[in-house]
């Protein structure tokens, strides 16, 4: 997440430059070829103006489920610090007075769960963009902690040998931890440790950590559909292509009877640059945001909400030995 005021209008250029070199060679090409006699290139501005309204239609529609996607990743994160603080207090208030041992245990293993969700969530998929050289050049000017470590290292500090060594024999390694704390939960109950409403509360809080797992999940192994996103990447490069040739003829006579004439045929490259920049940068800003856990600065602070979490619930064990608070590098956070 950038923590910043905005984007700088240099690290947003420097972002964006590769496509402006691009639209920069699109709008050249033709304007050249006009220059040199190629007359018959320049077509009517009318039905681009037409594509155009349609382009902007379906990139408004891409960046709104791209913001929704992100907002509802955040609003999951959200509630999961909300239930992991009522989880501590409540496991702390009802076991503490018979077995502190296991209120500990039950702490370390939630760090765990946080710790095990968040690398499921930091893997590449398919279709994200942290692999494309825009991404992953802007990647360099922070680190995304999941891929400086590994998750068996991290489990390390909370779990033992031998629940480490079973939870990462499974597959969906954050199920487990959440299927290893409601069986310690029953044997809790079962020792008498808790009473029937003690359970109820705790064993409510499990189900909680489940469903919002189930969310994340859902957001990051559902793409944003294929034909949506594939229908505005070609209606976007038809804009792109055609907007210079319907230009071109206008923009020729604009200089008619003035000092200018024959030489505003070549205000086609900053103006054709400028409208299909807008319209390509706007698909860039809302593909930057529709998978908010891949890693990019603009996704939902997960290591940092993980952090916030363990800090918060080691402090109501009075522990004194805290973890510090992620800071932003470069005005990023993850």
């Amino acid at each position: 997440m950038h923590s910043g005021k905005r984007f700088g209008a240099r690290e947003f250029m420097k972002w964006t430059r590769r496509s402006i070199y691009v639209l920069t060679i699109f709008s050249a090409i033709p304007t050249v070829l006009y220059f040199l006699g190629w007359k018959f290139l320049s077509i009517p501005w009318q039905p681009i103006a037409i594509l155009g309204t349609a382009v902007a239609f379906i990139v408004g529609f891409k960046n709104n489920a791209s913001y929704s996607r992100l907002w509802e990743a955040r609003q999951i994160y959200g509630a999961i610090i909300n239930d992991s603080r009522s989880f501590g207090y409540i496991v702390r208030d009802a076991l503490a007075g018979k077995n502190p041992g296991k209120v500990k245990e039950m702490f370390l293993r939630h760090y765990a769960w946080l710790t095990a969700l968040r690398f499921q969530l930091r893997e590449p998929r398919a279709w994200e963009n942290m692999g494309t050289a825009q991404f992953d050049e802007y990647s360099k000017k922070y680190d995304i902690p999941e891929r400086l470590s590994r998750l068996d290292e991290e489990l390390k500090k909370y779990l033992s040998e031998d629940e480490r060594q079973y939870i990462l024999s499974k597959k969906n390694r954050a199920t487990q931890l959440v299927a290893n704390q409601s069986k310690e939960l029953s044997e809790a109950y079962e020792k008498g440790e808790i009473n029937d409403f003690q359970w109820t509360q705790i064993n409510q809080q499990l189900v909680k950590f489940t469903d919002n797992q189930g969310k994340a999940e859902r957001i990051k192994n559902f793409p944003y559909p294929r034909n949506f996103s594939s229908i505005t990447t070609y209606l976007l490069l038809l804009f792109i292509l055609f907007v210079p040739f319907g230009l071109i003829k206008e923009l020729d006579k604009l200089g008619d009877g003035t000092a200018l004439e024959g030489w505003t045929l070549w205000f086609n490259i900053p103006f054709s640059l400028l409208v299909t920049w807008c319209f390509h940068t706007l698909d860039s800003v809302g593909e930057a945001s529709v998978n908010p856990f891949e890693g990019s600065p603009n996704d939902v602070p997960i290591t940092q909400i993980s952090r916030t979490i363990e800090i918060d619930m080691r402090d109501m064990l009075d522990e004194s030995d805290l973890p510090p608070a992620i800071i932003p590098k470069n005005n990023i956070v993850l």
